[in-house]
């Protein structure tokens, strides 16, 4: 695209002059086919997402997030009761919609309504949720809460650049990786090199239609096995 040019025949951006700053995300529920989404409600979700999370064989699912894990039941509540009063970041339980029980969590957090920018976070998937149509529909709601309900430009996400995992899972989800920002953060007492992933406006349409293909249920085998992938039917 070629750019603008000022008065002083410089390059600069693309006007928006029609820009407004955009609603921050809100305590709402989002409905799915496999899940759903609710804010994050201990008296309600605690209990299953602990047990949730404590079918996994050890903790290396925490390795790479700034909490956990967590010692015992009480453990956790603690921290979802603060994480349920918080608004940014602004979290939801991820409830499995075949048992109703709550099976991870989400957030949406570093809001900037000015500039139409947010990003997933927190993501906390249990082994009843990992590499299930769940945890991609649930990725769904939320990147289309963001873009469709709220109208955000940007969607970030941000990980250790060491966390292999993390980032296959972005790029399967169809984020661009920017680069690595160097000694970015510090957390459990060790350094974080952060890997940066966005999706943005222009981008959402062919990401959104990606999306609602594989989640299609003639999308499947009857044996659960997916006959498409989300990459190849970006690239179809």
């Amino acid at each position: 695209m070629t750019p603008s040019l000022n008065s002083y025949g410089q390059p600069v951006g693309e006007p928006l002059p029609d820009w407004t700053p955009r609603p921050a995300p809100a305590g709402v529920e989002l409905d799915g086919s496999y899940c759903r989404l609710e804010p994050l409600d201990p008296a309600r979700h605690a209990d299953d997402l602990y047990a949730a999370y404590t079918s996994a064989p050890d903790g290396r699912n925490w390795t790479y997030l700034p909490v956990g894990p967590f010692e015992d039941a009480a453990d956790y509540r603690a921290w979802a009761e603060s994480a349920a009063h918080s608004t940014d970041p602004m979290h939801y339980a991820v409830i499995d919609n075949s048992t109703g029980k709550a099976v991870g969590t989400m957030a949406l957090m570093w809001h900037g309504p000015a500039n139409g920018v947010i990003e997933v976070g927190y993501v906390m998937f249990s082994p009843l949720l990992q590499r299930t149509p769940v945890s991609t529909e649930a990725q769904y709601l939320l990147m289309a809460y963001a873009f469709d309900k709220l109208g955000y430009r940007r969607y970030e996400w941000k990980c250790d650049a060491l966390n292999a995992p993390s980032r296959t899972a972005a790029e399967r989800l169809g984020f661009t990786c920017e680069g690595v920002f160097r000694q970015a953060t510090i957390y459990k007492h060790r350094n974080r090199d952060t890997a940066w992933y966005s999706i943005i406006d222009s981008e959402w349409p062919l990401i959104r239609e990606a999306f609602q293909s594989w989640l299609a249920s003639d999308n499947f085998h009857l044996d659960g096995r997916q006959k498409h992938s989300l990459t190849e039917l970006r690239d179809t």
